[in-house]
């Protein structure tokens, strides 16, 4: 019988979940400003199922990209001033997505903390290295992006994941490697960022814990 990945790291999940006794990691996120109207579930112990409708289509697909990925679910709306560009939905769904983060993550006891993955998108290579610290810091080292990828401005790929790492509380370094295609390349940071804050926000039972060796993140 063929265990696939999804499969097996839900058993996992459900192991450790009870091992932990602890409650399910979600929280949801209503955030209203003069430029943005936003919604937000999220569940990192979730199976990669969502519902995604930003008002912009190139963000709305790599937000399935990273929930399928990261195996959490997402359920996200946003009505924006995308009349104007695309910057300020763009921006603050990373900042309400960085925000669910932090509330469902908790404590932080008992959970990995580091991970380091690379994903290869046809010629493109991303790595992303990241740590659940508590400390917002992002090294972003992309270059080659042509400036849209149809009428997405790329250059706002930068600004979400700044908008995540500072309301998230993570270190955040995402490196290029390669790539010609734009869209590629945007696609292998999305999908390497999303494994990796799966593998650092998954429960370890042999972390007893905050593991810091300073007690607190």
């Amino acid at each position: 019988m063929h265990v696939t990945r999804e499969s097996r790291l839900k058993k996992v999940q459900e192991i450790n979940l009870k091992r932990m006794d602890i409650a399910l990691r979600k929280h949801s996120i209503a955030r209203e400003t003069a430029e943005t109207k936003i919604e937000l579930d999220f569940l990192i112990d979730g199976e990669g199922k969502g519902k995604i409708n930003t008002g912009v289509g190139f963000l709305d697909h790599m937000l399935v990209l990273f929930t399928g990925h990261g195996l959490f679910d997402l359920n996200v709306s946003c009505d924006g001033d995308i009349e104007v560009d695309q910057h300020h939905t763009t921006e603050d769904i990373g900042i309400a997505l960085g925000q669910a983060f932090n509330m469902a993550i908790g404590d932080k006891k008992g959970i990995t903390r580091y991970a380091t993955v690379s994903i290869p998108m046809d010629e493109a290579l991303a790595t992303v290295h990241l740590d659940i610290s508590g400390r917002p810091h992002l090294v972003y080292r992309v270059e080659g992006l042509k400036d849209k990828v149809g009428n997405f401005d790329t250059e706002l790929v930068q600004e979400f994941f700044q908008g995540f790492v500072n309301h998230a509380g993570v270190t955040l370094h995402i490196n290029l490697e390669y790539g010609t295609n734009t869209h590629h390349m945007i696609e292998a940071i999305f999908k390497a960022f999303a494994r990796a804050l799966d593998a650092a926000s998954s429960l370890n039972p042999r972390v007893k814990g905050i593991p810091s060796t300073k007690g607190l993140l």
